[in-house]
């Protein structure tokens, strides 16, 4: 089922749009998988974050922009568990209109960020995943 284009359910793009965290996958050059939690914002077709310009992340992605997204949450009644994991490409937008557009979306959904972790054009970067395809478990059908 899709959403405005998204391969989500309602009920999946109101779960990964309202989580604090998720998990990113990339690849190394030399191959190896590298896994780092993320805040994300959901907008339409896309997940947003911010990062530090100079991360692994930031590396993997300008060496190869396929990336995997896991956003899960676990419960001890395992009748509850869900998952959603998202596959799309990865590009980066580090000034202008469309930076402070993704920061607002960023800066509204984490209030902590203005003062902990400031996101500026130069010392930041905001990554944009064009979501491809998902996986889901837990959702009805």
């Amino acid at each position: 089922m899709t959403l405005q284009g998204l391969p989500l359910s309602g009920e999946e793009a109101a779960f990964v749009e309202a989580a604090r965290v998720a998990h990113i996958g990339t690849t190394a050059p030399d191959g190896s998988p590298h896994v780092v939690p993320i805040s994300p914002v959901l907008d339409l077709d896309r997940l947003v974050f911010a990062t530090e310009v100079r991360t692994a992340k930031v590396r993997h992605i300008r060496g190869n922009p396929s990336v995997t997204i896991c956003v899960d949450e676990y419960s001890e009644d395992w009748t509850a568990l869900k998952q959603v994991i998202l596959y799309g490409a990865a590009y980066f937008i580090e000034t202008g209109i469309e930076f402070e557009r993704d920061r607002n979306l960023l800066y509204g959904k984490f209030p902590q960020y203005p003062t902990e972790a400031p996101i500026e054009e130069g010392g930041s970067i905001i990554v944009e995943v064009e979501i491809e395809r998902a996986s889901t478990w837990g959702f009805g059908s």
